[in-house]
């Protein structure tokens, strides 16, 4: 089976109605186009439906908002709980450690792109369940990149691509840890 037979989500739907809804406040759709499409998309059940919509629209390009720099030099960076994900994170941290959790984080971008910048740190990247990361770009003089999520793409799920360097310190990413509770 074709990535293009393979059956969307609601996000999906959701991110290509969004896609449409842009497309239209740049005049790039009439009102009617975009009544016309955002009913095909809402019923879509494939992403060969979803991509037919949006094949005549340019690649959305991040804004400089979809771009957020974090820079410490002495302490620890952390982001977790409920935090808006841009599409693009860039983090630099010489001494202090990293810590993105991404598994509450509201995350409206299919891939999510990581650019570490670290000397004598470590960084840990926690991923919602399902979610996978590539790792291949990133290097470290000290040790090699620890990553126990998948690394290939799949439709629906968080993708982030890691890149960047640390002289001293390495990664690691990995799902959150299961909580056992006592009754």
């Amino acid at each position: 089976m074709s990535e293009l037979q393979m059956r969307v989500s609601d996000d999906d739907r959701e991110r290509t109605t969004l896609r449409l809804q842009h497309a239209f406040t740049e005049g790039r759709l009439t009102q009617l186009e975009l009544e016309d499409r955002l009913e095909l998309a809402l019923t879509a059940k494939t992403y060969g439906d979803l991509l037919d919509l949006i094949t005549d629209l340019p690649d959305e390009q991040p804004s400089v908002d979809d771009v957020i720099e974090l820079e410490a030099t002495h302490g620890n960076l952390k982001r977790s709980g409920d935090w808006a994900v841009p599409r693009r994170l860039r983090v630099s941290s010489k001494y202090g450690s990293v810590e993105l959790d991404f598994s509450e984080a509201v995350v409206t971008h299919p891939v999510v792109d990581v650019e570490l910048d670290l000397t004598y740190g470590s960084a840990k990247i926690i991923l919602p369940d399902g979610g996978v990361a590539n790792v291949d770009g990133f290097h470290s003089d000290y040790s090699n990149p620890k990553s126990a999520v998948p690394s290939r793409p799949r439709p629906g799920v968080l993708h982030v691509v890691v890149t960047g360097r640390s002289k001293y310190g390495g990664l690691v990413v990995r799902y959150p840890r299961k909580r056992w509770f006592a009754h």
